[in-house]
């Protein structure tokens, strides 16, 4: 199975691309997927683990524990401050 993982705003620098590509087995967790991540930029894994950042799966943000799938687009988001 392959996923897609996409870095967005100071994550994207902080990778210095603006996405990654893994292979996963079936029934990997996001927090699974971390160490993989980690692998790739060490940062992003612990920030991943340590819930530093938000993680939307397909576009809905979801827990660590979640199941991904083939083809299935990750995105990781900076925390996000301000207001109105």
């Amino acid at each position: 199975m392959r996923v897609t993982v996409k870095y967005f705003a100071s994550l994207k620098q902080m990778a210095g691309k603006e996405e990654d590509h893994f292979n996963v087995d079936e029934g990997t967790t996001l927090e699974q997927l971390s160490v993989l991540i980690g692998q790739s930029v060490s940062q992003l894994g612990d920030m991943v683990r340590e819930k530093k950042v938000l993680i939307s799966l397909n576009y809905d943000v979801v827990p660590l524990d979640t199941v991904v799938k083939d083809g299935d687009e990750i995105a990781l988001l900076p925390p996000f401050s301000g207001g109105i």
